[in-house]
């Protein structure tokens, strides 16, 4: 069995509902959800004239391989109403693969551990709820380390246990 981390986000609409839907709708694609963080409110990062985000980390247990599960991630986001109108803009949906296993993985379109993930707070809190004590597969520290010493000072506030 396969475990996928992966962090949902959105600030178009309800967030709040955007985020269950795709946690049910992921559960019904790819395979059972045996961890969840908190919700979180989230400041914008990259586009910073939005509304706030509201993120959170699931652990997904699954038979599927990190390629099907990127599959369904897009089938998801599509039929959610995610589009790609501009990079780092607002979206109803967006889903990424943190890490699947320990596995280090640079396909064309699948990157896996996420490249930027050290960098984003949002990311990193919601995570470190979940599996402070992960590995990173290429940067060899825990996910406590990572945002003990992450740059990012985005601000991130747990808004639901």
């Amino acid at each position: 069995m396969n475990h996928a981390y992966i962090i949902t986000g959105g600030n178009i609409g309800n967030p709040a509902d955007q985020l269950a839907t795709a946690t049910g709708l992921l559960e019904e694609r790819c395979g059972r959800v045996i961890d969840r963080s908190s919700l979180y409110q989230t400041a914008p990062w990259g586009k910073p004239d939005q509304e706030n985000f509201l993120n959170q980390v699931l652990v997904l247990e699954t038979v599927l391989s990190a390629r099907e599960v990127l599959t369904e991630i897009k089938i998801i986001e599509t039929q959610m109403g995610r589009e790609r109108k501009e990079k780092n803009g607002p979206r109803v949906i967006d889903v990424d693969i943190l890490f699947f296993n320990h596995q280090v993985i640079n396909e064309a379109g699948l990157t896996v551990p996420h490249p930027q993930m050290a960098l984003r707070r949002f990311v990193l809190e919601p995570l470190n709820q979940v599996a402070p004590a992960y590995i990173h597969p290429v940067l060899y520290k825990t996910i406590t380390q990572l945002l003990d010493e992450c740059p990012d000072e985005g601000k991130v506030k747990k808004i639901e246990s």
